[in-house]
């Protein structure tokens, strides 16, 4: 059975791209987005595969 580990990422809204970019080149897959604490945050989740 496939096992997963997950990570929540604060992303900004000016550098959100870069910021999931940066994670998807480390495997990471985008599982949702959603508002952060302000107005200028977003929090992503993310998983992959365990290895």
């Amino acid at each position: 059975m496939q096992k997963w580990e997950y990570a929540t990422v604060p992303l900004l809204v000016h550098a959100t791209k870069q910021i999931l970019d940066n994670w998807g080149d480390d495997g990471w897959e985008l599982v949702s987005v959603i508002p952060g604490p302000n107005p200028e945050q977003l929090v992503a989740y993310l998983k992959r595969p365990k290895a």
